[in-house]
């Protein structure tokens, strides 16, 4: 399938999504030593969610739409940074969306580092124009998979890499695992985050028997399937984290818990495995 970020913007695989992102981030900023990350797919940035692509889908009607100022505990911080970036639409309406690389911008204190890459000419332009000036972000024009090896590891030390292919390429799954065993190689001690969109179960069951198989530590598998999958449809996304941080199991539990109702038919499920523990 493919899946440029333009195209869903706000819809229920995002809100899944970023709400893990912002999870992960708030972990590392617990502590006071700066941490870089990477995001190997950025995209750029920030969404009209009134342009051609996103209207000609309106996934944010089952996303976005249904979540926002709802009050959702666990996607307090998410919400104010949606609102934060809609602070100067005139008509008050929900319009833009924040993107991977601008909730990581914000989130972000002066030490810390975001290095996103695009491979899209067009939407690296779009990525540039919009940080180009932005200090600790740097934006890229290279396969974000090729920059697993060669940015890694980061001289911070502390960090971890966003991969959140558009799968247009057929063999994306097997890119992403090619990556986490590149990065581990070079960053053992950092976390990788692989997205992967869901309408049946082998993406997932792929990625999960690969992380296995490299006996990568502290990995869980998480599931949000706001519909039941049947092959054809987006039913939800995964995400593989590996060196998952402490208590990220319980937090994105509850983070799905408490966004399933709002999302899908009704019919919808959540899951979390954990697939490896400490390296003995």
């Amino acid at each position: 399938m493919n899946y440029r970020h333009a195209f869903h913007a706000g819809n229920h695989t995002e809100i899944f999504k970023h709400g893990v992102l912002i999870l992960l981030l708030e972990h590392f900023l617990k502590k006071p030593e700066p941490f870089m990350v990477l995001d190997t797919h950025a995209g750029i940035g920030v969404y009209d969610l009134q342009a051609e692509e996103a209207e000609r889908t309106l996934e944010k009607r089952d996303g976005i739409e249904r979540v926002f100022d709802r009050q959702i505990v666990t996607l307090l911080t998410y919400e104010a940074m949606v609102r934060s970036v809609n602070a100067d639409n005139v008509d008050g309406r929900l319009r833009y969306y924040p993107g991977s690389p601008e909730i990581i911008r914000r989130m972000l204190r002066a030490e810390d580092r975001l290095v996103a890459c695009e491979r899209h000419p067009v939407d690296f332009e779009l990525l540039r124009q919009r940080y180009g000036q932005t200090r600790g972000v740097r934006a890229e024009n290279r396969d974000g998979y090729e920059a697993v090896k060669a940015l890694l590891p980061p001289a911070q030390r502390r960090g971890f890499v966003f991969i959140d292919p558009p799968f247009e390429e057929r063999n994306e799954a097997e890119r992403m695992v090619t990556a986490l065993a590149d990065g581990m190689r070079r960053f053992a001690h950092g976390t990788f985050c692989l997205w992967y969109p869901v309408k049946d179960r082998k993406i997932g069951d792929y990625l999960e028997k690969a992380v296995v198989r490299g006996a990568y530590p502290k990995a869980l598998r998480l599931e949000l399937l706001p519909y039941e999958p049947d092959g054809l449809r987006l039913a939800g996304s995964g995400i593989i984290v590996v060196n998952a941080p402490w208590q990220f199991d319980a937090k994105s539990r509850a983070l799905c818990r408490e966004i399933l109702p709002y999302l899908g038919d009704g019919k919808g499920s959540f899951s979390l495995s954990v697939l490896t523990g400490e390296k003995p």
